[in-house]
């Protein structure tokens, strides 16, 4: 099994890159971590946004597999607790199917892109920029796999 993480967003600073690496360093043995960077569609000055989105999730649609569990990073979606992930994950684990995780562009994402997923998460009730949500994501899947190996690295 695999986990994607599927991002709209690029040349991200070298502070989430150097984040993100590290994490997912760890956790390949474990569950390998693939991420697909996406450019962000063209947005006009002043202009609607509407045809950058519909862009932005055609690509994210081609980059799914028809098997892969989808789960779309919304704000309006559903929140868990990370124990609630760590369990969350084990079944998921046991499932057997890919993971791939959706980070929208600036505007969310294409409506088609919801219908997609069979699941909508929030990772906070704050509004986080983009790059941050890479980092606090993938920091939350290694203390998930953390707590279902026993390793001390989550506290309670």
């Amino acid at each position: 099994m695999r986990l994607n993480l599927i991002a709209v967003g690029h040349k991200m600073p070298s502070w989430v890159r150097e984040a993100y690496d590290d994490y997912t360093r760890r956790l390949a043995v474990r569950l390998p971590v693939t991420l697909v960077d996406l450019a962000p569609g063209k947005r006009p000055a002043g202009g609607s946004t509407e045809r950058a989105v519909a862009d932005e999730g055609k690509r994210i649609l081609s980059a799914l597999k028809p098997q892969d569990h989808v789960v779309a990073l919304d704000e309006h979606g559903k929140q868990r607790s990370t124990t609630e992930l760590a369990q969350w994950l084990a079944q998921r684990l046991a499932a057997g199917h890919d993971l791939s995780f959706l980070i929208g562009g600036p505007d969310g994402h294409a409506p088609p892109v919801l219908a997609r997923a069979q699941e909508t998460w929030s990772l906070s009730r704050l509004t986080l920029p983009h790059a941050l949500v890479r980092v606090v994501f993938i920091e939350q899947i290694y203390r998930a796999v953390t707590i279902l190996d026993g390793h001390p690295y989550h506290r309670e």
